[in-house]
């Protein structure tokens, strides 16, 4: 799995970082899944190497308008290509209110479903949002001044690396069968003899994880959520400096992105959602912002739009 930013701005966009979205591309599949999608995030996708029509499904953290303003566009540009056979929407109650206004109040009929998913009771009772035979997806709820969701993204185990030259000297045949195998099946070929894929397997491989935690200021629910992760993205509006404006809005701080990263193990830290005011030409920049954060947590990074990053 990999992850490329779209933007990494709070608030507004600026010349050089847009508001925020994210897109995850999955492993050994062409699906991609968005994470929020703020204004103008659609023109971001032409610009970068993801295709839109690989999108299938999108989350939305929370309903402000830098998080959601760019959805009813993408989904009516979707809908015009005719590209997509439908699109899974996870997020708060309200999300699909505002979606169905925004497109009938502009005329827009879509060529193909919606499926909207509420996450309020999932992030509540701890359940899971979704599953499949290579993929869990879990939330929890954030601290904010509305309600706020952040997700994780965990990929289940993968099998062993296959043996091809131990099966090429049993003279088992290339082919289908391989892959049989490699899922761990035992197999019987035209000569009668029967192979249990675990002998041809490593051990199983771990599979990566991801967690998106924005907006939130400091948030035990997001330390629970991080556990172990392999890579964790989430918000620094406001430098150290100014941490009490981020108590104030209801932000985080670099140096509460880095606790949570700290607390929680995960082994990659990423900040993103940067306040416009950190610029180069200001007296706090964006390296100041990394800098503050890899005090507590060193192997942190910092996000710029198109930025992207292998999740293991």
């Amino acid at each position: 799995m990999n992850i490329t930013f779209l933007g990494t701005s709070s608030g507004v966009p600026t010349l050089t970082r847009n508001v925020s979205s994210l897109a995850l591309k999955l492993s050994q599949s062409s699906e991609v899944w968005l994470f929020d999608c703020g204004e103008g995030t659609q023109h971001q996708i032409i610009k970068s190497n993801i295709k839109s029509s690989q999108i299938k499904k999108i989350f939305i953290t929370h309903m402000h308008g830098d998080h959601i303003y760019g959805l009813p566009g993408l989904l009516a540009t979707l809908g015009l290509s005719g590209n997509s056979n439908g699109i899974d929407i996870y997020g708060p109650s309200k999300l699909r209110g505002f979606i169905n206004s925004a497109l009938s109040s502009s005329y827009c009929k879509l060529s193909f479903p919606l499926h909207f998913v509420e996450v309020e009771n999932f992030a509540t009772e701890n359940k899971c949002l979704f599953e499949n035979d290579k993929i869990r997806v879990n939330c929890a709820s954030l601290k904010h001044k509305i309600p706020a969701y952040g997700y994780r993204v965990s990929e289940k185990d993968k099998p062993g690396i296959f043996d091809i030259k131990k099966a090429e000297s049993m003279k088992i045949a290339p082919g289908p069968i391989y892959s049989e195998l490699q899922q761990g099946k035992t197999v019987t070929l035209a000569d009668g003899r029967s192979f249990n894929g675990d002998d041809f397997c490593g051990p199983p491989r771990k599979g990566g994880s991801f967690v998106y935690c924005t907006d939130t200021v400091f948030s035990e629910s997001a330390v629970s959520l991080s556990k172990d992760v392999d890579l964790l993205v989430h918000e620094s509006t406001f430098s150290e400096e100014d941490e009490s404006m981020a108590y104030e809005k209801l932000h985080s701080t670099t140096i509460m992105a880095a606790k949570t990263a700290l607390l929680s193990n995960a082994k990659k830290l990423i900040i993103t959602h940067l306040s416009p005011r950190y610029t180069n030409k200001n007296s706090i920049t964006p390296s100041d912002l990394l800098k503050e954060a890899q005090k507590v947590f060193p192997n942190t990074y910092l996000a710029k739009d198109f930025l992207t990053a292998e999740i293991k």
